[in-house]
């Protein structure tokens, strides 16, 4: 009798305040999306210094091109350079400005689609100090066969 009461008076109602917390908690806390056919190769913050910085990419899939997205603050992007898994180096010329929730011109690798062993690049960011840091978030798009 006891039991029961304790049931249904304590439990039920902690029960269901932890099934809330952990609904309300899961949440995206991302301002852009990734269009279909991309994926986030890796993200990073960005200093108001100016910034190297290096994402080892661990996928085995291949990609075509490559873009920078950008969140909360703007950020310069002067400086890629694109290793491959084979030992080709790709450093195409970029000196961007990126506004935040914008992203970058696409950057083309190649038709065919390679492996990408890291990215190499230099960045800072822009504005007001006080306002926080940017994050960087680097996307490759897919090779995909039947594209071309």
């Amino acid at each position: 009798m006891i039991f029961n009461f304790l049931l249904k008076r304590i439990m039920i109602p902690v029960f269901i305040v932890f099934i809330s917390a952990s609904l309300f908690s899961c949440g995206s806390t991302r301002t852009i999306s990734v269009e279909e056919g991309w994926e986030i190769l890796g993200e990073s913050k960005v200093n108001f210094v100016r910034d190297r910085d290096e994402i080892d990419v661990r996928s085995t899939n291949d990609y075509t091109a490559l873009r920078f997205m950008v969140e909360k603050k703007d950020v310069r992007v002067n400086y890629l350079r694109v290793v491959y898994v084979n030992g080709d180096v790709l450093e195409p010329l970029i000196d961007d400005i990126i506004g935040a929730g914008q992203q970058s011109k696409i950057i083309e690798l190649s038709r065919e689609g390679q492996r990408i062993d890291r990215v190499e690049f230099k960045y800072r960011s822009t504005g007001n100090i006080l306002k926080g840091r940017a994050t960087v978030l680097l996307v490759g798009r897919r090779f995909d066969r039947y594209r071309y």
